[in-house]
């Protein structure tokens, strides 16, 4: 299929507690080149502000409650049809980021349409005043080199694109999981389903750098949907040692016992509660995973 003819939706979850910046980030979707990229607008468990002027068609969903990162943006999907159906690829976007360049557009539209086994693209986020890409943003180990580009295992929630085939292969983001890991989640049944994850440099998205642990329930998060990630996903000769690694991990950190306290009590609450649907990776997934230099012990 010719780029052209590629059609683009994007989602947008919003609180409604950044009026200014989700404005902003509506007008630099407005601005692509090529044809309008239809968008919907998910007001997590708050009203959606006020909208500029679009092209393209906007719906928008106000949520009674606050259904978490992966809830809100499933609600988007669905906008779009089941599984999104009603266009090729999804722009997942964070409401107070930004797209600088007028090309996001039609460089997703060219990279999906040369590339049938692409399923979910990942931008370079960087800070609108320095221009500096964090190293967790980089979703590789070898993260020191953030222009460039490759295969990955993994993307960033606020800053990607999905072909909607996938969801309607593998299934929706994780609502359980509310906050942290629902990405990694994703990308491995994907992987699994035999479709590829690209990191784009050139796909750039601005976000102001916050440390991820603003989220009052970060370490607990972390921790708990952790447990339930391999618990999902991996073969049962992994599991154990897929977290004892991250176990011994974030000891070596030395987060504070405030930290520490929280991160243990999300790690139990990840082996005593249900953690949904169990569908275990094929071992050539592992050896995939590992070939693309993350294997699923770390």
């Amino acid at each position: 299929m010719a780029h052209e003819q590629l059609k683009l939706g994007a989602v947008v979850i919003t609180m409604g507690n950044r009026p200014a910046e989700f404005r902003a980030l509506m007008e630099s979707i407005a601005k692509q080149d090529g044809p309008p990229i239809e968008v919907a607008v998910v007001g997590n468990g708050a009203p959606v502000p006020e909208l500029p002027p679009m092209p393209g068609r906007v719906r928008t969903v106000d949520l009674p409650e606050n259904l978490g990162i992966p809830g809100g943006r499933n609600v988007g999907i669905l906008e779009f049809g089941p599984g999104g159906r009603d266009v090729d690829v999804l722009l997942f976007l964070d409401d107070d980021g930004l797209l600088p360049n007028q090309d996001t557009g039609r460089l997703v539209r060219e990279a999906f349409a040369a590339d049938d086994g692409l399923g979910i693209v990942s931008f370079r986020i960087a800070d609108p005043e320095t221009g500096v890409t964090q190293r967790r943003h980089v979703p590789r180990l070898r993260s020191s080199d953030p222009l460039r580009s490759s295969r990955v295992t993994t993307f960033l929630g606020g800053a990607n694109a999905v072909r909607t085939k996938v969801f309607q292969e593998v299934g929706a983001l994780p609502e359980e999981f509310f906050y942290a890991h629902e990405e990694t989640d994703l990308a491995w049944r994907a992987l699994d389903a035999g479709w590829s994850i690209d990191y784009r440099a050139d796909m750039v998205l601005h976000h102001p750098t916050m440390p991820p642990s603003r989220h009052a329930t970060y370490h607990h998060n972390v921790a708990r949907n952790r447990v339930w990630l391999a618990r999902r996903n991996l073969p049962a000769a992994l599991i154990p040692v897929y977290l004892g690694v991250w176990f011994l991990l974030t000891l070596v950190r030395r987060p504070s016992a405030a930290a520490l306290k929280a991160w243990l009590g999300g790690f139990r609450e990840g082996w005593t509660t249900p953690c949904g649907p169990r569908h275990p990776m094929k071992w050539r997934t592992v050896w995939r995973l590992t070939r693309l230099g993350r294997p699923p012990v770390i």
